[in-house]
């Protein structure tokens, strides 16, 4: 089996001075992870099968289907893909759409999913007024409506918040308390209370919730079944595990992901 390229080595967006141009890419044929990098163009990553996960700007976000990542250009950031991963990118060139300043998780309608796929089948050397670019202005104006999604994780470079943030990531069903924690990291546990808020703008307990939701958004998209996700995060029961789901976006996992 040859080598895997890097996605980052093969396309170079930033060539282009085109107001948007689109590319779609499947994962069994490129590394996973993609290195820390950066972009003149902002870009938003879509996945149509699969997930990826994105860190960039203190805070990790991933991306389910039906779901894009929005990099503002200029920020360094990092992708790691799943092994099944089908993705879609759109480079958009600074200034030609009022999008968000900071990096955010946006819902992803399928009008604007479809036309991002039609530009990505497209070449990216286009005329003005050809049909292409208006095709781009349609896609640029619908993205501009598309509602942020709470699908990000707030990270921290403080050695004691990246310490817990780390074995966590590792073993997410670890269940200690707080104050387990903070004897682990060498605080009491009201100052590792503080550090976390300081740090992450989430108690403990929400910045745990959050890491959860991020990683079983993450090995559902991979293929994992709901039951196999539960006993990874160390829910006591799946029916548990489907309320905090619920909770957090609104639906079951089933459906969540039949809208992919």
């Amino acid at each position: 089996m040859p080598p895997r390229r890097s996605a980052a080595v093969d396309f170079d967006p930033d060539l282009s001075t085109q107001p948007a141009i689109a590319l779609s890419l499947e994962f069994t044929s490129y590394e996973r992870e993609v290195p820390r990098h950066q972009h003149r163009k902002g870009q938003l990553i879509l996945a149509l099968h699969g997930a990826v996960t994105c860190t960039a700007a203190n805070g990790m976000w991933i991306v389910p289907p039906h779901c894009g990542v929005w990099v503002p250009g200029g920020v360094a950031h990092s992708n790691r893909a799943t092994g099944n991963a089908r993705l879609a990118f759109l480079f958009i060139e600074p200034g030609a759409a009022s999008l968000p300043d900071h990096c955010c998780t946006l819902a992803i309608s399928a009008v604007v999913r479809e036309l991002i796929l039609r530009l990505a089948g497209m070449s990216s050397d286009y005329a003005p007024d050809s049909h292409t670019a208006r095709l781009v202005r349609v896609l640029l104006d619908e993205l501009c409506l598309m509602p942020e999604e709470r699908l990000n994780l707030p990270i921290s470079d403080h050695p004691k918040v990246r310490l817990i943030a780390q074995a966590l990531t590792v073993d997410p069903s670890d269940r200690s308390t707080l104050a387990a924690w903070a004897d682990r990291v060498a605080l009491s546990e009201r100052t590792l209370a503080r550090l976390m808020v300081q740090e992450t703008g989430l108690t403990f307990g929400r910045w745990r919730q959050q890491l959860h939701l991020i990683t079983a958004l993450r090995e559902l998209a991979n293929g994992a079944t709901v039951q196999q996700v539960s006993e990874t995060l160390g829910y006591e029961s799946v029916t548990a595990f489907i309320q905090m789901f619920k909770k957090a976006l609104g639906e079951t996992p089933a459906r969540y992901f039949s809208r992919g």
